[in-house]
């Protein structure tokens, strides 16, 4: 019985059965043909028994292996590797099957490969997940065929294996390099010129030739008497929070993602950048009530705990609660802070109806509400249009962009910063804000 689970009969013996088969169809008109098509038969049954004797008759067989990562990493190319070794000593044909997420709905994935005798090969793959969870692959099938190629030999390895898919890593390891060479411009990290700045005393010291002279303490300089300074340092451990709705206004998917993934995805990145920066990161998400909470720190493990809470993050798309934001922050950030809010107005009127709790924010904190343009509404106004439908249309499309617009300065009116950004440019407009914010020094 396990012998007939392993043999599988390939296309080209039932290419060549349905030609014996028509074969005796036109035997019925030429008589002569009958005996050619039964010595036919016979060959093909010699050849099927040969094959699979070269196939089970020995002890020979391949290997294979599938490596992949210790966790998938969100919205991103994930590479999978395939190793196969053959050790029978003939050429051999193999179809890779490997069963893969239902989440990708990947229902015809096969790769072909050709041994040669004792040869190896490998060959990679890529995943795009998008939407964090849990990823469980099946099993690795092989199906081995020999040169005539008229059975199948099936091979299964790697058990099934669950692996995590979290918040874009990738990413991480990416913004990590960018956001500290020197060369910025390329990745579209901008330079800011620093217009002010400010500091915290760290010591008095004896002048030195090419200390500034207007940092001289005449008091210490009077009792020492000698000359003495102060010495300062940039101020550093400012509190950056990220605050992430999770609501139904981040569920408008861009290219597989929804916003809240891209947002997730981006305050990851940005975690990372504040605390390589020497600031205090923290974060917390938001619906109908407030969870996921991690407060601001500068400790190792803070980046592991960002990361898990990311991960963490569920929810059903439920209206938004900012009364019950606004407490919240009230109550549990009581430094000022940079605050940067990731939701999403698509009106002036849904602004509005928030805004009296935005404000509330701002009054204590540095709020940069980040919220996002609708890239197909761009697309959609730059079509051509060549009917009445779509110049009404375009028209629509024009007013929902416009009034994206309108947000921007609503809330510059109440000093609020604001952050429109395309989903796909979201991590890098989020890190061009916090660092123009920090080297001007205005939080």
């Amino acid at each position: 019985m396990q012998f007939f689970k392993k043999l599988y009969l390939n296309n080209f013996f039932f290419y060549v059965l349905m030609g014996i088969i028509a074969g005796f169809v036109l035997a019925y008109f030429f008589p002569s043909l009958y005996r050619v098509c039964w010595l036919l038969v016979i060959i093909l049954i010699a050849f099927l028994s040969i094959d699979i004797l070269l196939l089970f008759g020995t002890k020979q067989y391949v290997k294979a292996s599938r490596q992949m990562p210790e966790k998938l990493s969100n919205g991103d190319e994930n590479p999978i590797t395939i190793k196969i070794k053959n050790h029978y000593s003939f050429t051999v044909f193999a179809k890779v099957i490997d069963e893969i997420p239902f989440q990708f709905q990947l229902r015809n994935f096969e790769i072909h490969r050709k041994l040669d005798a004792n040869g190896k090969d490998q060959f990679v793959y890529h995943l795009r997940p998008t939407e964090r969870g849990e990823y469980s692959f099946g099993n690795l099938n092989v199906y081995i065929a020999s040169p005539l190629r008229l059975v199948s030999r099936r091979f299964k390895f790697a058990e099934s294996q669950m692996v995590p898919t979290y918040p874009s890593y990738i990413q991480l390891r990416k913004y990590d390099l960018m956001a500290f060479s020197n060369n910025l411009m390329q990745y579209g990290l901008k330079r800011i010129r620093r217009i002010g700045h400010t500091m915290e005393f760290e010591q008095i010291k004896e002048y030195v030739q090419g200390d500034d002279i207007r940092t001289l303490n005449w008091k210490a300089t009077a009792k020492r008497n000698q000359l003495m300074v102060n010495q300062f340092q940039d101020e550093k451990s400012q509190t950056v929070y990220m605050l992430i709705d999770k609501g139904r206004v981040m569920k408008m998917p861009f290219n597989g993602l929804s916003l809240l993934d891209y947002a997730i995805n981006a305050s990851l990145v940005l975690s990372n950048v504040i605390l390589k920066k020497g600031d205090k990161a923290g974060m917390l998400s938001f619906s109908k009530k407030v969870e996921n909470r991690v407060m601001a720190e500068r400790r190792q493990s803070q980046m592991n705990l960002i990361l898990e809470n990311l991960y963490n993050i569920k929810t059903d798309f439920f209206e938004s609660d900012y009364s019950r934001l606004y407490v919240d922050v009230k109550k549990n950030i009581n430094h000022r802070s940079l605050i940067l809010l990731y939701t999403n107005f698509e009106t002036l009127d849904g602004l509005h109806r928030q805004l009296p709790y935005l404000k509330g924010i701002a009054k204590n904190h540095l709020l940069v509400v980040v919220f996002f343009n609708n890239t197909e509404l761009n697309d959609l106004i730059h079509k051509k249009a060549t009917t009445i439908q779509d110049i009404y249309d375009q028209t629509i499309a024009e007013k929902f962009a416009f009034e994206k617009r309108l947000i921007v300065n609503e809330l510059r009116k109440y000093g609020i910063y604001s952050v429109l950004t395309q989903p796909e440019n979201l991590t890098l407009d989020t890190i061009n804000k916090y660092l123009e914010i920090k080297a001007r020094g205005i939080l």
